[in-house]
């Protein structure tokens, strides 16, 4: 069942924001946007460091401090130590930095963690048991090639520090979904980038899927039926061990023009079950098709806070979804 909460207090929205849970409290920070007009119209983009705190689903929206600085594109990890924020990047370049979020009272505390081995934006992770996992990304602004990087985060250790793992077998992506469910970790979909002739990034729409295990390694699972680059990850899991790919950009509608007529990304809900190794659409979104959109598990329901829902678009809406 799909529902709306009350939106962010910023009349833009942010795309690819931090987000997580703590203290009990949903929390979002950061992201950007495009908050005078879209690029076609002169519009440039900005990238934000405010933190807003929601205390229940049917309260409103706090301001609750700043992050160290503005940042976005990263990959937010809620932990039993806080909120990790891992990676993300600003206009001029793309981080290592991995930030711990905690709250003493009113007041939201940051703490550096081990760094990342490279900088990495437009990746995806996950937390599965105590290790966080980190797939793929860019490593600078411009990059015309996607980083094969596979990256975990013990967090049971004294002193954790990244180990660089073996990675999957298929092709470097970034905008990724992945999932942990079945006692395993799952990368599905993503784009690959190659050079085009004028030097700047081209997307290869991916839709294959892989299973990890810590004790057999990787394995190919059979392939999404579309591509869905920039779908909220990680991917809601369901009480039966299968995980929900939402919307997410098929490709379809690459070079869609004008833009401003664009209609969203794809409506659908497609479920992976790992146990039959299948997919299955399970409907479609009520509202708006939101990508580049962490999702967080929170007060029974999984959140959707804001999001990109056409080329540089953002919306400041956030819609939840309980599964019963």
């Amino acid at each position: 069942m799909w529902k709306k909460l009350s939106p962010i207090p910023d009349q833009t929205g942010f795309g690819w924001p931090f987000a997580g849970v703590l203290d009990g409290k949903l929390l979002v920070a950061g992201g950007a946007n495009f908050p005078e007009s879209p690029p076609w119209a002169g519009g440039a983009k900005k990238w934000h460091d405010d933190i807003f705190v929601l205390s229940q689903p049917h309260g409103q929206w706090q301001i609750a401090g700043k992050l160290p600085r503005a940042s976005g594109y990263g990959v937010s990890i809620t932990t039993p130590r806080g909120i990790i924020c891992i990676g993300g990047c600003d206009a001029q370049q793309h981080f290592r930095d991995v930030l711990l979020l905690t709250r003493d009272g009113a007041k939201i505390h940051s703490k550096s963690l081990a760094p990342l081995p490279r900088p990495m934006a437009y990746g995806s992770g996950t937390l599965l048991g105590d290790t966080i996992y980190i797939v793929g990304g860019i490593e600078e602004p411009g990059s015309t090639n996607c980083l094969k990087n596979f990256w975990a985060l013990n967090l049971a250790e004294k002193n954790p520090e990244w180990r660089e793992l073996d990675p999957w077998p298929g092709p470097a992506r970034m905008l990724a979904v992945v999932a942990a469910a079945n006692d395993a970790l799952y990368v599905v979909s993503g784009t690959e980038l190659s050079g085009g002739p004028d030097g700047k990034p081209v997307r290869r729409y991916l839709t294959d899927t892989y299973e990890f295990r810590a004790n057999s390694g990787w394995k190919r699972m059979a392939d999404i039926p579309r591509a869905a680059v920039a779908a909220p990850s990680p991917a809601p899991v369901l009480d039966d061990g299968r995980f929900l790919v939402i919307s997410g950009d098929d490709g379809t509608k690459l070079g869609f023009q004008p833009l401003d007529k664009h209609p969203g990304f794809a409506r659908d809900v497609l479920a992976f079950d790992p146990k039959s190794n299948s997919w299955k659409t399970l409907g479609e979104v009520p509202g708006p098709t939101q990508v580049t959109v962490p999702v967080v598990k929170w007060a029974g329901q999984y959140v959707l806070p804001n999001g990109e829902i056409r080329p540089a678009v953002r919306t400041p809406e956030v819609w939840s979804l309980q599964m019963k």
